[in-house]
């Protein structure tokens, strides 16, 4: 699955229903990228998925927290509300994810958080 760079930020659109070993091998090469890259933010696209299960739910929460650890922040964007129900269902919070309705917005997410940390470093 394509990873594609857009200034600091790394962008992954999923496309396809995820099987486990796909979202396993995925989890791992993002956070290489982030790595190399050293991305400040992650944006994830699942406007193509109608259906997701507690394990993607979990390996997008995977994802965020080791990009959190990595120094970039983690926004999900087109989540159709029958993947939020369903996530709700399953009582999955998804914490520390941050969600927007599409890409231009988790691209101010994103843009906002950088432009706050770079402030608390300038002030300190």
């Amino acid at each position: 699955m394509p990873i594609f760079q857009i200034g600091d930020c790394l962008l992954l659109t999923i496309q396809v229903d995820l099987e486990d070993r796909m979202i396993m091998t995925l989890k791992d090469d993002l956070a290489e990228r982030i790595a190399k890259s050293h991305a400040k933010g992650v944006l994830i696209d699942i406007s193509a998925l109608d259906v997701v299960d507690s394990f993607i739910g979990r390996m997008l929460a995977n994802i965020s927290a080791i990009a959190r650890i990595l120094d970039a922040s983690t926004v999900i964007v087109g989540m159709r509300p029958a993947v939020a129900i369903t996530l709700v269902e399953l009582g999955m919070s998804l914490q520390g994810v941050r969600t927007a309705l599409d890409v231009d917005r988790g691209m101010e997410l994103i843009r906002r958080d950088t432009s706050e940390e770079a402030g608390r470093l300038h002030e300190a």
